[in-house]
């Protein structure tokens, strides 16, 4: 839902400038959706935003168990926001094993709000407490406010004769109710909502806002004391325009259809499902209108390789994947490289090795990425910083692989895939067209044709299969450097290796020089972060610099190539530190190509970075 914002009137408040609110509950307590709903009304209301869905690996882990915790953090205010918070203010536990994976996360003196109706003997033993924390005095140092939910819910939708078991899932609606009345939130969109959800079922549609007006009206009524009171958050002072919000994996399919259709072409996407990755597929199976075909393959290999043949056939080809299944996808990117086709390749990060971490984040895939393929196989790499960047990234994605004739791989991450920001929406005619030439005559001398012949970019000209007088060999053996006819000879090898290594550094010519995100271009400590790092590192620079500490902020996007200005620009800093999600695998890139002394932050937790954490390396490097 995109809502039309002109400029906000600023008022003058009372209230924080930002909070940080997380549901926490289990797998089937719609935790997600119910954060989802909560960052539309927050959305609406104007809120600046950024949401962190955090949830099990476990298709239906067993009801009420410690791994079987989904939860859904969101921080919001009248201010900038980069980050989905370090601490929640408040947590909505709805059973204790929620309770327990939590806790410990939320600020002291924060607000906790339990239902008491799940703190039942056998759930408390499910999540390994011995008597239940509501009684025991080990919640002290937080306020807590326990009240049995369920038996509310269930009391609020009576009239619509619901079964036990129908009448509890409304209870996530209860509570979203009171979430909007303690945050001064509308509820006509949610209840729209709900409408057109129910839309063929209208009693659970009128028994869900039952439920949503209930939580609400129990905040308005219930005379419970200070610890629950109503905030009002007044609008960010943002640019007027159309606003939505926006994932990940939304911004990037949208991304990839503005940056076709500046092409020219009709985009093939072929992709195989795996966490995190699989919602590119699903949203763009929504926008066949604009000349997208998706298709579903039986495994990532396939996936690939029917990309590879969509973009021979003139087409834009796309596939998508995460880790595990970028690696089944490396011998088809050797021959993408070989044929010298155009493709992107998105891989949403996740946690580990093998099956790993597969709904936590991690940046973990970089050196897969520059280096992980047999033989020399250069490739541009591209790594979205936010859900709104990664629709910027998916259009340079495909503007490098399509003048350059080149497999291209734009990184992003579980994390940016899932969560949510607000997102201005872009005026797609300012953003300027780079049309495909296919080759239409032959282009050697004496109307011979060189398939492998090279423009002042190092890009080969692009066939379409079928053109009159164009018929030519393609295909993963070494060819020809000009004719590209089989041509397995050590000059031939040599020629071809190094044209191939010198198209994809010649990108470097055509993007953008690296810029400081904040602070000086010469300094004490740069800290330099490249995908989902830049919220943290953003705020925690910022939090730095106000306490008069010498320390900027470089984040790059530009993967590989580097941009050509950014080893001159690493010189001017004393000192470097690289936070990132692995085990060092950037700062081992900087290191090689520019000998700087950079120094690594590393976290494989399946967490995201807290800004505390980069601001307590960076006090630590300057101590």
């Amino acid at each position: 839902m995109a809502t039309q914002l002109a400029e906000p009137e600023v008022r003058t408040s009372n209230a924080p400038e930002a909070v940080v609110v997380r549901f926490a509950g289990d797998s089937g307590d719609g935790m997600q959706l119910t954060g989802g709903q909560f960052t539309l009304s927050t959305a609406l209301s104007g809120n600046d935003l950024a949401t962190f869905p955090d949830f099990p690996a476990e298709i239906r882990a067993p009801q009420g168990t410690l791994f079987g915790v989904s939860a859904f953090q969101i921080n919001f205010g009248s201010t900038e926001i980069d980050t989905a918070g370090d601490a929640p203010d408040v947590l909505v536990a709805m059973n204790p094993a929620a309770l327990k994976t939590n806790v410990q996360a939320l600020k002291p003196g924060g607000l906790i709000i339990a239902d008491t109706g799940e703190f039942t003997k056998r759930n408390l033993e499910k999540a390994k407490y011995e008597v239940s924390p509501i009684d025991d005095g080990s919640l002290a140092k937080w306020n807590v406010l326990a009240f049995d939910i369920s038996a509310l819910t269930l009391e609020s939708v009576k009239p619509f004769g619901l079964g036990n078991k129908e009448a509890l899932r409304c209870k996530n609606m209860w509570t979203l109710g009171l979430a909007l009345w303690m945050f001064d939130r509308d509820r006509a969109p949610l209840i729209e909502w709900l409408q057109n959800k129910f839309k063929k079922n209208p009693v659970l549609a009128e028994a869900n806002i039952a439920a949503l007006n209930a939580g609400h009206a129990y905040g308005e009524t219930a005379e419970i004391g200070g610890q629950l009171h109503k905030t009002h958050l007044d609008p960010v002072p943002s640019p007027a325009g159309l606003y939505r919000t926006v994932t990940g994996a939304e911004a990037v399919a949208l991304g990839l259809v503005v940056g076709t259709q500046l092409t020219g072409l009709k985009m093939f996407f072929g992709g195989y499902p795996i966490t995190p990755a699989s919602s590119i597929l699903h949203y763009l199976a929504g926008m066949k209108e604009y000349g997208v075909t998706t298709f579903q393959a039986e495994d990532e290999i396939a996936a690939i390789a029917s990309a590879i043949g969509a973009s021979y056939a003139g087409h834009l080809g796309v596939t998508s994947s995460s880790g595990p299944g970028i690696a089944l996808k490396g011998e088809a990117m050797g021959l993408a490289v070989m044929t010298e086709l155009p493709l992107v390749i998105i891989n949403s990060q996740r946690g580990g090795p093998s099956t790993g971490l597969p709904t936590k984040t991690e940046q973990s895939d970089l050196y897969q990425a520059v280096y992980g393929r047999n033989g020399d196989t250069p490739m541009p790499v591209i790594a979205a910083r936010s859900p709104s960047d990664a629709f910027e990234c998916a259009i340079e994605a495909c503007r490098i692989a399509t003048q350059y004739m080149t497999p291209v791989i734009l990184l992003t991450d579980g994390y940016i895939a899932n969560a949510a920001e607000p997102w201005k929406v872009p005026d797609v005619t300012a953003y300027k067209p780079f049309p495909v030439q296919f080759l239409q005559q032959p282009n050697g001398p004496d109307g011979t044709l060189l398939p492998y012949a090279r423009d002042e970019k190092g890009a080969r000209p692009w066939i379409k299969p079928g053109t009159p007088g164009l018929m030519h060999r393609i295909g993963g053996i070494e060819k020809n450097p000009g004719t590209g006819n089989l041509d397995y000879s050590p000059a031939a090898h040599q020629a071809m290796t190094d044209a191939r290594h010198d198209k994809v550094n010649g990108v470097a010519k055509g993007i953008p020089a690296q810029e400081v995100t904040l602070g000086d271009t010469k300094g004490k400590l740069a800290v330099v972060g490249w995908g989902s790092s830049y919220g943290p590192i953003l705020q925690a620079v910022r939090r730095a610099r106000a306490k008069g500490l010498d320390v900027s902020h470089v984040h790059v996007r530009h993967i590989w190539p580097l941009p050509e200005n950014l080893g001159d620009l690493l010189r001017g800093y004393e000192k470097i530190i690289v936070p990132e999600m692995n085990t060092g695998q950037f700062k081992t890139v900087l290191r090689d190509q520019f000998l700087v002394d950079a120094r690594p932050l590393n976290k494989t937790s399946g967490q995201p970075f807290t800004i505390a954490e980069i601001e307590a390396a960076i006090e630590g490097a300057l101590a």
